[in-house]
């Protein structure tokens, strides 16, 4: 959408991704991604650590429903999104101010892990639009079982 602020962070889920249905049973994950930049410091020649950011992140429907699946507390994330401000007022009438993110994509990070991918079934209300047949839903046979392409 035009005018949204898109961002991509790097870091790690600081818990296990809560799952939670809104009244009218669509899905929601929430989960917290921590990231921090590391610097050499030249005059203890040593890396360290900077200031970490705490970014709430949601996931909906089938992303949601994944996120919880595969993605565990600690798992190193590569998240894109988009950010939205949120305004609210705590019990003792104070008002706050939150920065979160939607996320529209991610996926482990593979610079210090591998994974196994695994093709989700897809079911008849998540199906493409239009009825259109999914491309990745079955491969051609093949003697070395690499994809077909």
């Amino acid at each position: 959408m035009s005018g949204e602020t898109t961002i991509t962070i790097i870091g790690n889920l600081t818990s296990d991704p809560e799952m939670r249905f809104t009244q009218n049973g669509t899905a929601v994950a929430s989960f917290t991604i921590a990231s921090s930049s590391r610097v050499y410091n030249k005059q203890v020649e040593q890396w360290q650590d900077g200031e970490a950011l705490f970014m709430r992140c949601s996931a909906w429907r089938d992303l949601g429903e994944h996120v919880c699946e595969s993605l565990t507390r600690g798992t190193r994330v590569i998240a894109s999104g988009r950010l939205r401000m949120r305004t609210f007022d705590t019990s003792d009438g104070d008002k706050r101010t939150v920065i979160e993110m939607t996320v529209d994509e991610i996926g482990p990070s593979l610079r210090f892990a591998t994974v196994k991918v695994q093709k989700a079934i897809r079911t008849a209300h998540t199906g493409h639009a239009g009825g259109a047949d999914d491309p990745w839903a079955t491969t051609a046979p093949n003697n070395n079982d690499e994809p077909p392409f």
